[in-house]
């Protein structure tokens, strides 16, 4: 299987502990997720929940044609205002790990997201 990654650095104008308190919100994931994934939390009783090593959320996406698939992540990593990480239990991907990092910085936060993953159906892969 061949493994990609998407890196994406962003500065956001906020303090560490908001940028914290809001993407460490699982039910967050709704707002900040691409409205074209159709993303839905399906887990029950998040409210008020920060994310936590061990948690496991179930979602439904629909990244094509509007079919719905089940994805189910586990946070595997967790510090506190530093960075969090999500890995992949069951899904659309072969293989999913994100990684979420979070910065000081002089104008707010430096927000760092690195994603690396499989793609599913081996048809379509090149393992080169």
């Amino acid at each position: 299987m061949r493994i990609h990654q998407l890196k994406q650095v962003q500065l956001l104008p906020i303090t560490l502990s908001e940028a914290w308190d809001y993407f460490s919100t699982p039910l967050n994931l709704n707002e900040i997720t691409p409205d074209d994934m159709h993303f839905e939390v399906l887990t029950k009783g998040l409210e008020n929940q920060k994310m936590y090593e061990g948690m496991i959320i179930n979602y439904i996406v629909r990244p094509v044609a509007n079919v719905p698939m089940r994805w189910t992540t586990e946070i595997t990593h967790v510090r506190e205002h530093e960075y969090f990480v999500d890995e992949q239990r069951f899904g659309p991907y072969a293989f999913w790990h994100h990684k979420h990092f979070f910065e000081d910085h002089p104008e707010g936060v430096l927000m760092t997201d690195i994603v690396d993953y499989g793609l599913p159906l081996g048809l379509f892969r090149r393992d080169r």
